[in-house]
């Protein structure tokens, strides 16, 4: 008689961890923004999630990495790496303007700013700046680097002239937020419609003033 065929492990990596570390990662965002780092535990996301405590370590290890792996999800959910990418030809203002219209809805959208309020009272409240490192490193930092890689490529293409490009990444980025993510934390806008679409103008703003500081100038400009 044929011994019964063993059944397979859920190995990690497999469709269903997959679908648990999402989950994970899901909930964990919602009760960040919520409670903030201290005011969330590994319990709560764990029961939110549908999982056990086990589960959340064996994906993250602690909470700070959780925490880590939240932000970093959320920032590359709407600002990709490829978003960065320039294709070879590409108008390089199409590109900008690409980015600043996600970045600028980044930033001001509710849970962005629902994690930026819960950050700062972390801090506020603890005294221990790890938390706001970490979504430096994963947000701010992130995207400074990307933005001046995609600056120095365009430098090297022709398509901008460009002395400082670390100091020029944070003039297009200083341009893009304006006074919208304080009118957002502050709850200083009116209207959700209008204020989308300040949002909107100002990003593409912020393209032309960033142009016109730093296209190539013209032979006999």
């Amino acid at each position: 008689m044929n011994a019964s065929p063993k059944l397979k492990t859920q190995g990690p990596g497999r469709p269903k961890d997959m679908e648990k570390r999402a989950a994970i990662l899901d909930s964990a965002r919602a009760l960040f923004a919520q409670g903030g780092f201290a005011g969330t535990s590994m319990d709560a996301v764990a029961a939110s999630a549908g999982v056990s405590k086990l589960t959340v370590y064996s994906h993250f290890g602690d909470k700070d990495n959780l925490f880590r792996e939240v932000i970093r999800a959320h920032v590359q959910e709407r600002l990709p790496d490829d978003l960065f990418e320039v294709p070879p030809g590409a108008d390089i203002r199409v590109t900008l303007s690409n980015i600043a219209s996600r970045h600028a809805a980044m930033e001001t959208n509710s849970e962005s700013v629902g994690a930026f309020r819960a950050i700062l009272s972390d801090c506020q409240a603890t005294g221990n700046p790890r938390f706001g490192r970490l979504v430096w490193e994963e947000g701010p930092m992130r995207m400074h680097k990307l933005m001046q890689r995609l600056l120095e490529d365009a430098v090297d293409r022709g398509q901008l002239e460009i002395d400082d490009v670390s100091r020029a990444t944070t003039q297009f980025l200083a341009l893009l937020k304006g006074d919208l993510l304080l009118r957002r934390l502050f709850g200083c806008e009116d209207c959700a419609v209008q204020f989308a679409e300040e949002v909107r103008a100002n990003a593409q703003a912020a393209v032309d003033v960033f142009m016109r500081a730093y296209a190539p100038r013209s032979a006999g400009a």
